[in-house]
């Protein structure tokens, strides 16, 4: 079976035309590329593509289950090339083969192939071994497959790259892709057939008791259609949470996809008050629209039953009134929650961002400012909400205890006519009854799903931008392929560049022009306030010029694209503006890096903390480089976040290292050793500092 899959791999310069293929062959959405393109960048040709993608070690322990899951995808075999997956369906594997052409592999066949091209010496190992128990030949392939399986169990066998459509594509088409759509469907039919089994099976037994014909036969007839409801009833509430776990995990990636995708600027005007109310509502959104939506449907269905159940009965038409009339003072009492609602949820996330801003600042206000002062809008704030609460109470129990009791006096009162005419039977006027008490069941379960569909439409307001940001297309540039590092005759260059922040008229730079060659050291002065970080963003990628063009090895950032622009050109921020992560040490130097990290990585990248004089710090922590740090882990001084910031820029080996302020914090004999280090590092470097 190693033969095989070598015949079925695919050479490395025909990577894109695989990874096309095997999109199309899945039925994926994909953009047309221009033309092949001869690399082995995974991440590159599927942004290019409008694919997401990120690398999965499958080891032998558990290579089925890991296999499985990864389908669609691409897959790296060494010693082979990469292999197209298209479907994998019960047991068999369908690959794309170079022909064009698509091969069925048994689930079994495919593993042994895998494990073959692994095992190398280990083959000969296990055939000495066998041929000294005397294993027979029948027994002999599956003997020596348990025997593989065991010594590769926990060796990466090899890596898959699962292919997925982009979390900000459209969402509608996401929704037909995960089969949500039919299981709606068979959610409403489930329910539906369960309500009219129930209506029958009490038809029968109401028929039965009023003609007074209660034999054997018809109660048989009845336990019958009762048992029948359980089917149905499973159905509904499988298909009904089925359907709450796949949108909400559609969701989840949608707003996580939009957080990471929204504009810096966006993000630093918020505050992390506002930005933690947005996760909150996320939250909201998701349990308040899944329940509510699917309560508010059934309940519209049951409605719609219960009006059919109403104009066969004694009430007639003036009980379809009644009930329409109803709906519509349901509704209109829904509005005035509504509104009670909003200016609750806008409270409760003021009081949120101030506690956040509050929680943040403390160490600010126990130093500056007269603890009599603390809490003196707190208390006021406070009185507000619980105002707002009051009133949401109120409007809450007016739609619980009203709509429901309310329709069960005036669908009764809709009887009257009927009782004083004395010409209906007793079926319609049981059947006008029954519908009554259908309609208030469907009144109950609609209220509910109202209060929580506005609930969920409120928090809308705040996780809205995050639903859209995904949206945003993703710059993972053009189908070139850059040139070889070192082959450039200019890292970086500038021509009139202009940038303006959003909301402000006056532009940050004018005209900005700069060059900078391999191997350049530059130091670039200005005062606080003249443009010095900005211009630094503009040329590390993070933001884009108002005007005026970029270049990075003589492509601009459209062509490049995000990743590939920051394997060129690396800023390390001002202190203000960058970030321990809480995460180990290791971590946080090795962020440009894959992870989890290679030992070479490891040791690099304490090699250069030694560069950079913090071997005493690394000496002091008692997991050395996997010591947790942040503001939940070890506390790291200005100084020492400082050079952790450093090091981090120099770990990402790219051409350009941009650093900004990166000094102001250390001491002249540490600053030296820390530059000492940067020029040592950095192909081409750029510092920025006040003169």
């Amino acid at each position: 079976m190693a033969r095989e899959l070598k015949r079925l791999a695919w050479p490395p310069v025909r990577l894109s035309e695989l990874a096309q293929a095997v999109a199309t062959k899945a039925g994926l959405p994909v953009a047309a590329l221009p033309a092949a393109i001869a690399t082995d960048d995974v991440d590159r040709i599927c942004g290019l593509l409008n694919l997401e993608t990120d690398p999965v070690e499958i080891r032998g322990h558990d290579f089925d289950k890991q296999l499985g899951a990864a389908a669609p995808a691409l897959l790296l075999l060494p010693g082979a090339g990469w292999i197209g997956i298209v479907e994998i369906r019960g047991a068999r594997v369908r690959v794309l083969a170079p022909d064009g052409s698509i091969e069925k592999l048994s689930a079994d066949e495919f593993r042994r192939g895998v494990f073959e091209l692994q095992a190398g010496p280990q083959l000969a190992e296990i055939d000495a071994i066998l041929n000294e128990c005397g294993i027979r030949s029948s027994r002999r392939q599956k003997t020596q497959q348990a025997l593989l399986a065991e010594r590769l169990s926990e060796k990466k066998l090899v890596t898959a790259w699962p292919l997925r459509v982009d979390p900000g594509s459209s969402f509608s088409r996401q929704l037909r892709d995960a089969g949500l759509p039919g299981r709606l469907g068979a959610l409403l039919g489930a329910h539906f057939a369960e309500y009219v089994l129930w209506l029958l099976a009490w038809w029968m037994l109401g028929r039965a008791t009023l003609t007074g014909q209660f034999d054997h036969a018809w109660l048989i007839a009845w336990v019958l259609l009762l048992a029948s409801l359980a089917p149905f009833r499973w159905l509904t509430t499988w298909s009904q949470g089925l359907l709450g776990v796949n949108l909400g995990g559609l969701i989840k990636q949608r707003l996580l996809a939009g957080a990471l995708r929204l504009e810096p600027d966006l993000i630093r005007s918020e505050g992390a008050g506002h930005l933690l109310g947005r996760v909150i509502e996320s939250q909201a959104v998701e349990s308040l629209a899944l329940s509510g939506g699917l309560a508010a449907l059934l309940a519209a269905c049951e409605l719609l039953i219960a009006g059919v159940v109403l104009a066969l009965g004694a009430g007639g038409w003036l009980q379809i009134f009644l009930l329409v009339l109803w709906t519509g003072l349901t509704i209109l009492l829904g509005r005035r929650y509504g509104h009670r609602r909003a200016v609750w949820t806008e409270q409760r996330l003021e009081m949120t961002h101030h506690l956040v801003e509050i929680m943040t600042g403390h160490r600010t206000r126990l130093a500056q400012q007269p603890p009599s002062e603390w809490h003196t809008a707190e208390d006021q704030e406070l009185e507000r909400y619980l105002e707002s609460s009051r009133a949401l109470d109120r409007e809450s129990a007016r739609m619980v205890a009203l709509i429901p009791r309310g329709w069960l006096i005036v669908g009764l009162l809709g009887m009257v006519p009927a009782f004083l005419s004395f010409q209906n039977d007793a079926a319609g006027v049981a059947i006008g009854l029954g519908g009554v008490l259908l309609a208030q069941r469907a009144f109950k379960r609609l209220v509910l799903g109202l209060s929580q569909l506005l609930g969920a439409g409120i928090s809308w307001k705040q996780v809205a931008p995050l639903f859209h940001a995904a949206a945003s297309p993703v710059d993972a540039g053009a189908a070139v392929i850059p040139a070889e590092r070192g082959s450039t005759k200019v890292a970086l260059s500038a021509q009139d560049v202009m940038f303006r922040y959003p909301g402000r008229s006056e532009a940050v730079l004018r005209n900005a022009s700069v060059k900078i060659l391999p191997g350049d050291r530059v130091l670039l002065e200005g005062p606080s306030g003249g443009g010095k970080s900005s211009l630094v963003s503009v040329m590390a990628g993070l933001r884009k010029p108002t005007a005026g063009l970029v270049l990075a090895g003589g492509f601009d950032h459209h062509t490049l694209g995000m990743r590939a622009w920051q394997k060129m050109v690396v800023a390390a921020p001002q202190y203000q503006e960058n970030h321990i992560v809480a995460a180990p040490l290791a971590f946080n130097l090795l962020i440009g890096r894959k992870w989890p990290p290679s030992q070479d990585d490891v040791n690099e990248a304490e090699a250069v903390c030694h560069d950079l004089g913090l071997g005493p710090l690394l000496e002091r922590m008692p997991s050395g480089m996997m010591q947790m740090v942040g503001e939940t882990g070890w506390q790291l001084s200005q100084g020492e976040r400082g050079r952790v910031f450093l090091a981090r820029a120099l770990l990402q080996d790219t051409e350009l290292v941009i650093l900004d302020e990166s000094f102001a914090a250390l001491d002249p004999e540490t600053l030296q050793q820390a530059l000492t280090c940067a020029l040592k590092r950095a192909r081409t470097l750029m510092v920025v500092a006040h003169p």
